[in-house]
This record gives C-alpha cells, sequence and structure tokens, in this order.
C-alpha cells in the first residue's frame, strides 16, 4: 500500500537543494501523490464554484449553475477520494451540490433555466441540465424518488435521434455542435451508475435506452477520440455500449496517442472546430499553443482511468507510464489568495494564463479542475 500523504523528499548535496525535477522524479518513484492537497483543491474550487457561478432562481431559493468542467468531476472524483482516505461522511461541498441539484429537480417547469435568451438557449439549457442532474443523482447515494424524476426529466427531454439538445457557445471541448455527443456519454454514465439500470428494464425508460444505445453506436465512427475516451468510460458500467472490435480499437488508438513522457494532451485528442462548418476552423481567442503542446492532467488521467476501468492492469505499459507521469506533475498551483497542489490543464479557446478578464484566477483554473479530479480518479483505481 503506498502512503496516503505526499512525501517531500528535499536532498541537500554539496549545501544545494534538489532541483524540483528531481523533487518530482523521487516522487514519481516513490509513487507518493497528495491525497489531502489534492482534497482541498477540489473542495476549494468546488466553494469558489458556488460563490462564483451565476446564480439561478429555483423555488423560493436560487442555487449555483453547474458546469462539466468543474462540477462532474467533482461529483465523479470527490466520494472516490473520500473513500479512499477513509472518511465516511460526504463532504459540505458534496451535500450542497445534491441538496441544491435536487431542488432543481423538484421545481422542473418553474425554476430559471441555465440561460432564457433566445428559443434555441432555453431549449439547448433543459437538454444540458437534464442529463447533468441525472448524473449528479445517479452517482451519489440519494432516495430512488429523488433519482426517478431526474431520470424522468431525462428522457422527457431526450430528441428523437437519441441525444440530447447540448449548450453550444463554439467553446470546447464541453460546448459545441460536436459536444453533443459528449453530452450523450454523460447520459450514459447516468444510466450505467444508476442502481438497477440499464438492466432493470423499466417500461418508462427502455425507449429512452435504446434510442440513447442507437445514437451512441450510428455515430460512433465520426466521432473525435475525446468523445470516443468518454464513451469508453461508460461502457465500463454499461455494457455493449461497444463491440469488441471497436474496443480493441479504440484501445490501441488510446495507446498509440501516449507522448513520450507517458502523458497525454488534450489538444491531440480531437481535431477541434469550434462549432465552425467551414475551415479554418480557428478558436475564438488565441490560446497559449505551447501549454497545449504538452501533456496535461486532463487527457492523461482521463484516458489512464478509462483504460484502468475497462480492465488494463496497473502494471501494463501504457499505465504505469502513465501514472508515472501523473504523479510527477502533482503541482502547487498558485492562484489569487490560494495554492493548491493539483494538476494543470490548459483552454483551448483562450489564453487564460495572461491574466485580465479571460485569465483572473477562477476561470484560469476551469480545465485544472478536471484535469485534478481525474488525475485523483486514475490514481485511486491504480492503487
Amino acid at each position: 500500500m503506498k502512503p496516503a500523504s505526499l512525501v517531500v523528499l528535499t536532498v541537500v548535496v554539496m549545501g544545494f537543494a534538489a532541483s524540483p525535477a528531481a523533487a518530482q522524479e523521487d516522487r514519481a518513484a516513490s509513487g507518493a501523490w497528495d491525497r489531502e492537497g489534492a482534497a482541498r483543491y477540489l473542495d476549494e474550487r468546488m466553494d469558489l464554484w458556488f460563490a462564483n457561478a451565476d446564480k439561478l432562481r429555483t423555488g423560493e431559493a436560487k442555487t449555483a449553475c453547474v458546469s462539466c468542467h468543474t462540477t462532474v468531476p467533482y461529483v465523479m472524483a470527490r466520494p472516490v477520494l473520500r473513500r479512499a482516505m477513509q472518511a465516511g461522511a460526504a463532504t459540505p461541498q458534496e451535500t450542497r451540490l445534491l441538496q441544491e441539484t435536487t431542488r432543481r429537480v423538484e421545481t422542473y417547469g418553474a425554476h430559471q433555466l441555465l440561460y432564457e435568451a433566445g428559443e434555441n438557449k432555453q431549449v439547448e439549457s433543459r437538454g444540458t441540465e437534464a442529463v447533468l442532474n441525472a448524473l449528479i443523482l445517479a452517482s451519489a447515494d440519494v432516495a430512488q424518488d429523488r433519482r426517478a424524476q431526474a431520470f424522468g426529466r431525462l428522457w422527457e427531454t431526450q430528441r428523437p435521434d437519441g441525444a440530447w439538445d447540448w449548450l453550444d457557445f463554439g467553446l470546447e471541448p464541453f460546448e459545441t455542435v460536436d459536444a453533443r455527443y459528449y453530452g450523450a456519454t454523460l447520459a450514459a454514465l447516468a444510466v450505467g451508475m444508476a442502481p438497477g439500470s440499464p438492466a432493470s428494464g423499466a417500461a418508462a425508460a427502455t425507449a429512452g435506452i435504446e434510442r440513447l444505445r442507437g445514437y451512441l453506436q450510428h455515430n460512433y465512427a465520426s466521432q473525435r477520440l475525446f468523445n470516443r475516451s468518454w464513451l469508453l468510460l461508460a461502457s465500463t458500467y454499461w455494457e455493449d455500449l461497444l463491440t469488441p472490435a471497436q474496443r480493441e480499437t479504440l484501445l490501441a488508438d488510446l495507446q498509440r496517442r501516449q507522448r513520450d513522457d507517458g502523458g497525454w494532451a488534450l489538444e491531440a485528442l480531437g481535431d477541434w472546430r469550434w462549432s465552425k462548418t467551414e475551415a479554418p476552423f480557428r478558436p475564438p481567442g488565441a490560446p497559449a499553443a505551447s501549454l497545449l503542446a504538452k501533456s496535461d492532467g486532463y487527457a492523461t488521467g482521463l484516458i489512464v482511468y478509462a483504460l484502468r476501468r475497462a480492465g488494463l492492469p496497473a502494471g501494463h505499459p501504457a499505465i504505469s507510464r502513465g501514472l508515472r507521469w501523473l504523479r510527477a506533475n502533482q503541482h502547487n498551483v498558485p492562484g489569487s489568495q490560494h495554492t493548491w497542489p493539483g494538476w494543470r490543464a490548459h483552454s483551448l479557446n483562450f489564453d487564460r494564463e495572461q491574466g485580465g478578464k479571460k485569465g483572473e484566477p477562477w476561470r484560469r483554473m476551469f480545465m485544472s479542475d478536471s484535469a485534478t479530479a481525474f488525475a485523483v480518479l486514475a490514481l485511486v483505481a491504480s492503487e
């Protein structure tokens, strides 16, 4: 069993401390990583999300909107980390998130939508939130009637083709036309995580489940590797989403994209189009190309976690190299008032590292929220 806390090795030779690179190598070799620091990162970032996210009228109160870059990774990773640290009680952030999601589910039809400016955004908001709420409640220990209400809304808002209308702001990888498939994989995760689903065959859900399966299969061949990675993860909760041939080809594709340093880079997991229909496909801003060219915590954590859940052992060469990269790349990341031991990933849309409106500390860390959560999931799954 690896030690739970980070082992900090300060080696003094000839009066000089070891370099940061040497310390990272020592940490990677020892298999240690800072669980407490990662937990603090996730909790404090969730607190910042509650404080800064848009507030939506929900019954007699207001609730914070949910997000794919911060809320979804938190709800997937934090209970796993909590159990790994042998802490039984849910964190205050988990509890608040479940309470607010429950209030949103109980006020369908009356609460303020995520976005209300125009019919298209209203429809996209209903579909997106139905998926996210179902996933949040499916992944938590909540009363069956609450979960059933969320899934009822999920099937009500499902499109005839089996997907959901999805928020499109031309922002990769979560809010574009091409992200609709990603949204469907989140719905599949919810179905697979919910107790008794999808095998329960409940009459109200049978048609929706089959439409979802059909959509994921019919559109699989045209998907970017990022979306297919999410489908691989969903298939580990819900069998038969991938054929054996698709699964083997996908496992090989993911391993081929591994970089020499052992990590993966988000930028290399797709032909990103930012919702544009013809070339040139350009982001709305000028992302930091030098940072996007490097391995990052989100792509590496997501892929290692998906491969582990798909059955590759921790000793598999691709997994062991990915884990070594993750252990070596948990850094103290400074914010405006906080420093967190987390993992970094960077925006595909803007250069958020240079300050200003697009790069103030809260938004600068959005992709790193995903990176830290999935690094945690990959590391815990491999211990």
